[in-house]
């Protein structure tokens, strides 16, 4: 009889341990149950995170290709208004030479004009010098 009553002892502590089993395979299913929803629920925001940089990178591609088109338009601008102001500048220097060719041409005119007069200057100061140099009539 002492194998029956260590028989029950032993079919009782399998009992317990099957029910303590049977409790933390109930704990570990809805642990895993848990891990499933968390992970279903990291994918989505991680799918989503994923959407979102994508979008912003599309969005980052187009700004800096509109901010490319600016630039070249911005840049073919200002050599098209450097081009004018070197036109300008061209017109002025041509103009300048022009004042400048003037005036030397007026100066010309102007030494003639003082050398002639310098000879009439003389011629008259010769007819007075002449003049002088007879007597005066009484």
């Amino acid at each position: 009889m002492g194998q029956p009553a260590d028989l029950e002892a032993r079919v009782t502590a399998l009992e317990t341990q099957v029910h303590d089993l049977d409790e933390r395979v109930r704990h570990s299913e809805h642990d895993a149950a848990a891990a499933r929803v968390l992970a279903g629920g990291a994918d989505r925001d991680v799918a989503e995170i994923r959407r979102e940089i994508r979008d912003f990178r599309e969005q980052n591609t187009r700004v800096l290709s509109a901010m490319r088109d600016d630039l070249v338009d911005f840049r073919s601008a200002v050599a098209e208004n450097f081009a004018r102001v070197d036109e300008k500048f061209a017109q002025a220097d041509e103009n300048f030479a022009r004042v400048d060719r003037g005036f030397a041409e007026m100066r010309g005119k102007l030494d003639a004009t003082a050398a002639g007069q310098q000879q009439i200057a003389d011629m008259l100061r010769l007819l007075i010098a002449r003049d002088e140099g007879q007597e005066a009539p009484g």
